[in-house]
């Protein structure tokens, strides 16, 4: 792969570099810096001249100055004359402001995207994005990736016979039916009601729960007041065991120790989308890896062929 460029910016140089080595190729490396007036700087410190170049950044905690180091590394690409600039972002932060539920608020799903466009991304790969609408946000190529593969492989070694997929509402209910379709179980679904950004109401959960083994699935978590909500529901209801799964487990504001100390949580399981928060840490975690996708679907992208594909067959472990 000899015309192929990965840099990585500051949010999380782990993953890049376990993709870069399942694909086989150096991580380029990258200055990042700051004036005394606060600007940062950036610098690509390796040889973009018509090669095809791949900058991998999460928007995870602080969004605002990892966007802002993405965009310059977009420009510094395309100032460098890179043959194709891909953004892969494990994480789109910015998916969650995909609708105008209230008067005067901006969509920043899509500025943010118009954002890495003007900056010179020529294409994007993501995975999970927070709803299916923030894929047309982008004028550029998209490739949305999830994280149901590695999540079933992990789950089939349980029994499953007793199984049902509960998701914490509606909208996120396709995905939760895919996922139980994956791994042979029944589905389910809350009815949520939200008030705030850390504040929901579940009233019911709508699917057969008591004496059966719950894997409640969810995009992401953050502060995991829709989880904790939905625990409260689901005890009601008599389950047998519970355990806890999404791709993107930012686990703000020590959610991950709240939601580690439920007793009947067994276990809490998440991948690599983004860093573990620093200090946040319980036995019940569980990680896996998505390097391995991000880094086929980035060989399939450098040469030419589907990664719809992907999804065609289940990826070797």
């Amino acid at each position: 792969m000899r015309d192929i460029a990965v840099f990585s910016g500051s949010a999380h140089p782990e993953l890049a570099a376990e993709l870069c080595a399942h694909l086989g190729v150096p991580l380029s490396p990258t200055r990042v810096s700051r004036f005394a007036n606060d600007c940062l700087e950036v610098q690509l410190q390796a040889n973009c001249r018509e090669r095809d170049v791949f900058l991998v950044q999460p928007l995870v905690t602080p969004v605002q100055e990892h966007l802002v180091e993405l965009l310059m590394m977009c420009d510094a690409a395309r100032g460098a004359s890179a043959g194709r600039i891909t953004v892969v972002m494990p994480h789109y932060s910015y998916a969650r402001s995909d609708k105008k539920d209230m008067p005067r608020i901006s969509l920043g799903g899509r500025l943010v995207a118009d954002l890495l466009v003007a900056a010179g991304a020529s294409r994007v790969l993501a995975m999970t994005l927070h709803s299916p609408q923030v894929h047309g946000f982008f004028s550029v190529p998209v490739d949305h990736l999830h994280a149901l593969r590695e999540l079933a492989a992990h789950f089939r070694g349980n029994d499953l016979t007793r199984t049902t997929v509960v998701s914490p509402d509606l909208g996120n209910a396709k995905e939760a039916a895919a996922f139980a379709r994956l791994i042979g179980a029944q589905v389910a679904a809350g009815a949520k009601q939200r008030f705030a950004d850390d504040r929901v109401s579940i009233n019911s959960v709508i699917g057969e729960i008591s004496g059966r083994d719950v894997i409640v699935l969810d995009d992401e978590i953050a502060k995991g007041s829709t989880v904790l909500e939905l625990l409260d529901r689901l005890r009601e209801l008599g389950p047998k065991s519970i355990r806890i799964a999404c791709t993107h487990g930012l686990f703000a504001a020590g959610a991950l120790k709240r939601l580690g100390e439920q007793p009947d949580v067994l276990e809490i399981v998440c991948t690599n989308t983004v860093p573990v928060p620093d200090g946040e840490y319980t036995e019940k975690l569980t990680v896996l890896s998505i390097a391995p996708a991000l880094a086929e679907a980035v060989r399939r992208i450098h040469n030419g062929e589907s990664v719809s594909a992907l999804f065609d067959a289940p990826r070797s472990q």
